[in-house]
């Protein structure tokens, strides 16, 4: 995973200093609740719905079972259209490889339309080290970048910045990165959106390398298919001479008849739209373009080994799932260390990088169990269940001591009529020192809630004088 949030705190120390902040939680209640508010009128407009999103899981699962033969299948498949096909077992790999790629070409800049596993494993800081120069071209992650700043959210990574913020990046940073913004640029969206095309436009015009993710691989033919809104990608895909597209290995479809499912699935759930504006497909060494795609692990063989978090690779990327997130609508994206964020964040994150780290062990805790995300999720990933296998996990992991402490008790207690009677008799003659916050590290739970105090009588007392009274 990506170096940029090494070092990033647990859950909910990041979330708390998130939910103080009163201009974060605007932009993000105002631009989550619009996205729902557009999925959900266009979801109702389809009949079959429903059985989209079984299909859309069903195809994912066959996917999983037999990834081994897909991928080989896809790698022959663009070998024959004249690409080249590289496979890298983690992070470190991919940038070695997609780093000599680029060297091989002598240019020190690249143009990239916006990859999540590029993200994933710091493919920039990898380039800048090296002297490559990386420059975003989705406006979001041109806002991302111009402001040195983290992605937090999947479709719009910069959804916690409102306009007059974006207008004091533009003008403050552009200079450096090339064009500088107009001297009387205001924060009107059409302005910032020229203010960004013409800046950008001179790389596509330059740049002789692009790199780029992609939505699916159709294994059947080789094609990758990218969905964007802006048209950059169009221009990094077809205008360099080289192409670099680093792809996870989950991203596979067998058959172009399976893509017309997630072509449907896709738009409504992300951005709200029956069809996306920009669909590019390309085969092989498309015009004569030089084209290699890396084939990304990076843990995901780990996640396929788990029979139930490996449901998460079924994830084609919408974020439906984090905008009726009501934990990522406060905390916002930057507080789950990782460029997964929400409820999908969640589960992916720590299955694909290990609980080595305490935000690691946090993030499957970053969730009310509401089951809004599940309800949503086009491919019927069950996150709900997911984030209680992975909360075992941490518990059987050695983790959260006094968690698995004080519910060994629970369990001894519960089991015993004998011990729960006595237990509830002495709760209830105690009742008035109940007190209203708990010490220590048990003090947080009781920051926004008090303790009941227990009854005086407890039930099987109260049921067994009622029946001595007969």
């Amino acid at each position: 995973m990506s170096p940029t949030f090494v070092g990033m705190p647990p859950f909910p120390q990041a979330a708390g200093r998130a939910v103080n902040n009163a201009q974060l939680r605007h932009n993000l209640h105002k631009a989550t609740h619009t996205i729902r508010d557009k999925r959900r009128t266009v979801v109702a407009e389809q009949p079959d719905w429903v059985a989209l999103r079984a299909a859309g899981a069903a195809l994912k699962n066959r996917v999983l079972r037999h990834l081994d033969d897909h991928l080989e299948r896809l790698e022959r498949a663009v070998e024959r259209a004249g690409g080249h096909v590289h496979w890298a077992a983690d992070a470190a790999e991919a940038n070695r490889i997609v780093l000599d790629l680029v060297r091989a070409t002598g240019e020190t800049e690249v143009v990239k339309v916006k990859s999540m596993a590029t993200q994933e494993i710091g493919l920039n800081e990898a380039l800048a080290e090296a002297g490559v120069t990386a420059y975003e071209t989705d406006l979001a992650e041109l806002i991302v970048q111009l402001g040195d700043d983290r992605p937090s959210h999947i479709l719009v990574p910069a959804i916690h910045r409102n306009r007059a913020e974006i207008r004091e990046i533009f003008r403050r940073a552009m200079a450096s990165w090339g064009r500088p913004a107009p001297d009387d640029l205001t924060d009107d969206p059409r302005a910032l959106a020229e203010a960004a095309r013409l800046h950008l436009r001179e790389r596509f015009l330059s740049a002789k390398v692009g790199i780029s993710g992609a939505n699916f691989a159709v294994a059947e033919t080789g094609t990758l298919v990218v969905l964007e809104s802006e048209g950059n990608g169009r221009m990094c895909l077809t205008l360099p001479e080289t192409l670099i597209s680093v792809v996870g290995i989950e991203k596979l479809v067998p058959t172009w008849q399976d893509l017309e499912v997630f072509m449907q699935l896709l738009p409504r759930s992300s951005t709200g739209e029956r069809m996306n504006p920009y669909t590019s497909m390309w085969t092989g060494a498309a015009e004569g373009q030089d084209f290699h795609l890396v084939l990304l692990d990076n843990g995901r063989t780990n996640v396929l080994a788990d029979t139930v978090g490996r449901q998460a690779l079924r994830c084609i990327r919408c974020s439906a799932c984090l905008n009726v997130c009501p934990v990522y609508e406060r905390a916002g994206g930057h507080a789950y260390g990782s460029v997964y964020p929400g409820p999908i964040g969640a589960i992916l994150t720590p299955q694909l990088r290990g609980f080595g780290s305490e935000l690691d062990e946090s993030l499957p805790y970053a969730s009310t169990l509401c089951g809004a995300c599940y309800d949503v999720c086009p491919v019927a990933i069950n996150i709900p269940e997911v984030l209680l296998h992975l909360r075992a996990e941490v518990a059987e992991s050695g983790a959260h001591k006094g968690e698995k402490l004080a519910m060994g008790a629970a369990r001894r207690v519960l089991s015993s009529p004998g011990l729960l009677a006595a237990g509830q008799r002495t709760a209830g003659r105690l009742r008035k020192l109940t007190p209203r916050r708990l010490p220590g590290p048990l003090a947080a739970w009781t920051d926004t809630r008090d303790i009941p105090a227990p009854p005086p009588q407890s039930f099987r007392d109260w049921w067994a004088s009622r029946e001595e009274k007969k």
